[in-house]
């Protein structure tokens, strides 16, 4: 039996009732935005970008992962993510290796360039987010996170 005390009885956005400035689409849109604007805005004196910095760190957490994979954990597409690494390579951030196991496969790895960025990418990164949540308690940071985490996992059952 499904649980009915988390799940509302009517919809929460008809038709009628719709605004955009107020749907949770929008706000997490402005709120994706604002973030990207921040972070922009601290590490671009270090010569890279938010969505540049996104793609370097899953590249470190998944070393020698390939850039399709990469598409799919990240949600976008092969030539976007394409442009993106040409872009790390030619900053010596990250470098293209062929598989000794499949010559059609090209693993992609951090370089040593890459590695020494990194710690000082995070403590901005960290800065920033505690910005946006300066005036969070630690309770509604949690429900926050808890909140965001369920609208990402119903949209992942959208299918079924």
């Amino acid at each position: 039996m499904p649980n009915t005390a988390n799940t509302p009885q009517s919809p929460p956005y008809t038709v009628e009732n719709y605004r955009q400035e107020e749907s949770i689409g929008f706000l997490l849109h402005q709120a994706k935005l604002r973030l990207t604007q921040a972070l922009d805005e601290r590490i671009g004196d270090l010569d890279i970008t938010t969505a540049q910095w996104t793609v370097l760190k899953q590249i470190a957490l998944r070393n020698g992962e390939t850039a399709s994979t990469l598409c799919k954990c990240m949600g976008c597409d092969t030539g976007s993510m394409t442009r993106m690494i040409d872009r790390l390579e030619e900053k010596a951030l990250i470098r293209r290796e062929r598989s000794t196991t499949d010559r059609r496969v090209v693993l992609l790895h951090v370089t040593d360039t890459g590695k020494a960025l990194l710690p000082l990418l995070v403590p901005r990164v960290v800065d920033m987010l505690n910005q946006a949540l300066r005036d969070f308690t630690p309770e509604e940071i949690v429900l926050t996170k808890q909140l965001i985490s369920r609208i990402v996992t119903n949209l992942d059952k959208r299918n079924d």
